[in-house]
């Protein structure tokens, strides 16, 4: 730790400290874990009262060390300290969101095309369907139900969750109940917070505006950088059988929460839930999702499209087909060894 800020971080005075821990004191009685928040408060006090962080002169750097203590004590990656140049609004907590905010927040969106990255029919007939996030199902509804009837008649499904960092609950929910029956419905997932003592449930839909994908294989490909919702998916599709999961495994965050501002120029994202998974009484937050086919996040790519042609190859299929899903998984192992050499140069080139 230096002794004076990063030349580009904002000074601060020790007034801001002060009342940026008073503040985050306060805050952490609504995070989702009792005793961990005592535990955190109780740190926090020791250091307001022998001024323990007066050697942090930047407001970024102060940021950035508290958010490290918090995970560091709670083990939760959500747990994150945020400062802002620019003064942060008055917003109250459970304030809704009015009309121009959420036309505006919906237009970026679709700037982005609602994270849905990528939608293509790969060799073999399988399915890719690239997601960067996972934004409120009224704005990427329509939007995923377009790519779900783009990848309907495949034979396989790919979802790429590698650079997925998360997002709506809701949209999981949607994109599951895609890859299950209508009927039964299927509970997904729970969220429990701790403000109230609820339970808020998540099940299949009985309906879904585009083609359900129906039985065939689904490959679910995961990273480091795979995040919050975007694991709740795989870990949902995984302890129902539904996906294999390929890749890395992911970074390990289960505690949906909310922003809290916390002075002008800082917030927090507390964690004031946590999931719990209705077949496995668990979540993935200490462990991350851990793939079911481990392999470089590189490498996960090929390596599930190769999966995918051989299981197909197994399969009854009509005349000629055979031929072709042989070539084409000769021509799929072929570029996924020659990946594996480059990868291999490339470490060996870092040490």
């Amino acid at each position: 730790m230096t002794d004076r800020p990063d030349p580009i971080d904002h000074p601060l005075t020790p007034a801001m400290r002060q009342q940026l821990l008073t503040q985050l004191i306060g805050a952490l009685e609504h995070y989702v874990f009792p005793e961990t928040a005592a535990q955190l408060q109780q740190e926090l006090r020791q250091r307001l009262e022998t001024d323990g962080y007066g050697d942090i002169l930047g407001a970024e750097q102060l940021a950035h060390t508290l958010t490290l203590q918090l995970q560091t004590l709670s083990r939760d990656q959500q747990l994150r300290l945020h400062y802002s140049p620019a003064p942060l609004p008055e917003i109250e907590p459970d304030a809704e969101p009015d009309s121009a905010d959420l036309a505006q927040q919906q237009q970026l969106s679709q700037r982005r095309n609602f994270d849905i990255n990528r939608v293509e029919r790969l060799p073999g007939n399988v399915g890719y369907l690239e997601l960067y996030g996972f934004e409120p199902p009224e704005f990427a509804g329509d939007t995923l139900a377009a790519a779900m009837t783009f990848l309907a008649h495949t034979d396989a499904l790919i979802i790429d969750l590698r650079h997925n960092r998360g997002g709506s609950p809701g949209l999981v929910t949607l994109l599951c109940s895609y890859l299950f029956p209508a009927y039964p419905p299927l509970h997904l997932n729970d969220l429990y917070w701790r403000d109230g003592d609820t339970i808020q449930q998540w099940w299949t839909l009985p309906y879904v505006p585009g083609p359900r994908y129906g039985q065939p294989p689904v490959y679910v490909l995961t990273s480091p950088d795979t995040f919050s919702a975007a694991e709740e998916c795989a870990y949902n599709l995984q302890a129902r059988q539904r996906a294999t999961i390929v890749g890395e495994t992911t970074q390990g965050g289960a505690n949906p929460g909310r922003g809290y501002r916390l002075t002008d120029h800082f917030w927090i994202f507390l964690p004031m839930g946590r999931a719990i998974n209705p077949v496995t009484g668990d979540n993935w937050n200490d462990t991350g999702v851990v793939p079911d086919v481990k392999v470089p996040a590189e490498l996960a790519l090929k390596t599930a499209h190769l999966m995918a042609v051989t299981h197909l190859q197994d399969q009854p299929q009509p005349t000629g087909l055979h031929q072709e899903l042989q070539q084409t998984q000769h021509r799929v192992e072929q570029e996924l060894n020659q990946m594996r050499r480059d990868l291999i140069s490339q470490l060996g080139g870092l040490k």
